[in-house]
């Protein structure tokens, strides 16, 4: 049995498609129960944030398994499985355990050491769990992954300063109108998990906004996302009403994705200023303008904030993916020496099944045998069988742990029906 990492994530695909291939949470147990339908799949998690929709999963068939996560994630979505094909990304055996640690360990975030994703991966094992799809292969996976990403963070200075994507934008606005909002009125434009992770970093502020203003393309979208917050600051609005409610904020932070831009040219010459605008969609969700008094900053000025931040933190990584590394070689250690013992086992039964039947369908062919003889040709039949069966155990054993290894377990599987 093999573990296999299909999904898309921030560093391969756009935010576009990690919007359109979210799921929320409401619906993680119904694609967890999809995943373990299929007959190729054991066990299975699913993580579904703002910039990664992954499914990890135990397998028998490589090619397949690929096939079947892709299109269960296709299906949940609504984004079509050719596009989906075109953009996964795979990680196989030793690499999901690399890949899952360093997710944990806050290394394949956009803020790296950022504490979020640990909760994140913490509450979709969790989801899991409740649903029956996970067994002691991938519990054991997530529990090292998630001691990994704590020790990175306790052992290491990564996870000072900025730790959040949304918390790294929030801190760049406040940057630009000069460190405080107090009792001013921002727009958050957008209702997916990245303008909430925006809207509930602006609530929190101190000393404490004015007004939030949740501004999306549908509107029930928003009111859910208002309700979330809980706080009388909290109003909605959709697109038409945008450039009325920019002409009394100080602040805008647009998080939704558009093919054209959701304030134009003409928007911001007719502010009366002074007002920030933070563009956070790809493409550019804010056109470019130079009307005095508005103010422009992008993913490019955020990117250029993380990694002045990340100046001083360089060792600090360094150090955090040497400990991801060594804690990677504990668990598939400790996992190869497991690893083959199911497939082993069930090997020699099936030859002692095969064995017991034969002997016993000719059993009436040996009627003029004493006891003594009989029990004397089942011992060197199994003796037999037994030396045949060494080499391949061996083999298993020795490449437990590695692709080479999943080879020869489905090859097994396919010679001896296992």
């Amino acid at each position: 049995m093999a573990v296999i990492v299909v999904g898309v994530d921030h560093e391969h695909a756009s935010l576009d498609l990690l919007e359109r291939v979210s799921i929320p949470e409401h619906r993680w147990g119904k694609v967890l129960r999809d995943l373990v339908s299929q007959r190729n799949i054991h066990e299975a998690v699913f993580v579904s944030t703002c910039l990664r929709t992954e499914v990890i999963a135990t397998i028998d068939f490589f090619h397949s398994a690929i096939e079947d996560v892709t299109r269960t994630l296709a299906a949940a979505s609504g984004v079509e499985e050719s596009e989906l094909s075109d953009l996964v990304t795979v990680s196989f055996d030793r690499g999901v355990a690399r890949h899952l640690f360093e997710v944990a360990a806050g290394l394949r975030s956009v803020v790296p050491g950022e504490y979020e994703v640990l909760g994140q991966l913490r509450r979709a094992f969790e989801v899991a769990a409740e649903e029956g799809t996970v067994g002691p292969e991938l519990t054991e996976l997530f529990h090292h992954a998630v001691a990994t990403g704590r020790r990175v963070r306790a052992e290491t200075a990564i996870a000072r300063g900025t730790t959040s994507f949304a918390s790294a934008a929030v801190a760049l606005a406040l940057e630009g109108v000069g460190d405080t909002l107090a009792g001013a009125r921002v727009v958050v434009v957008g209702a997916g998990q990245l303008a909430s992770g925006v809207a509930r970093s602006l609530i929190g502020l101190h000393p404490p906004l004015g007004a939030l203003i949740i501004v999306n393309r549908t509107l029930a979208r928003a009111d859910a996302l208002a309700a979330s917050l809980e706080d009388p600051r909290v109003a909605t609005a959709d697109l038409t009403a945008l450039p009325a409610i920019l002409g009394d904020a100080r602040l805008a932070v647009v998080a939704a994705e558009s093919p054209t831009p959701l304030i134009s040219t003409e928007d911001q010459r007719a502010l009366p200023g002074p007002l920030l605008l933070v563009d956070l969609g790809l493409p550019r969700a804010v056109a470019p303008c130079d009307a005095p008094g508005v103010r422009r900053l992008d993913l490019d000025d955020l990117r250029e904030r993380v990694d002045a931040a990340l100046v001083g933190r360089r060792e600090a990584v360094g150090h955090a993916r040497s400990l991801v590394e060594a804690d990677v070689e504990r668990y598939l250690e400790g996992r190869r020496g497991r690893g083959a013992a199911p497939l082993v086992t069930a090997m020699r039964e099936r030859f002692d099944e095969i064995v017991a039947a034969e002997l016993a369908r000719r059993a009436g062919e040996l009627t003029d045998w004493t006891d003594e003889q009989r029990a004397e040709l089942a011992s060197v039949v199994r003796t037999v069988v037994s030396k045949i069966a060494h080499r391949p155990t061996v083999a298993l054993k020795e490449a437990a742990g590695s692709e080479h290894g999943v080879r020869l377990g489905e090859s097994l599987r396919t010679l001896f029906d296992l």
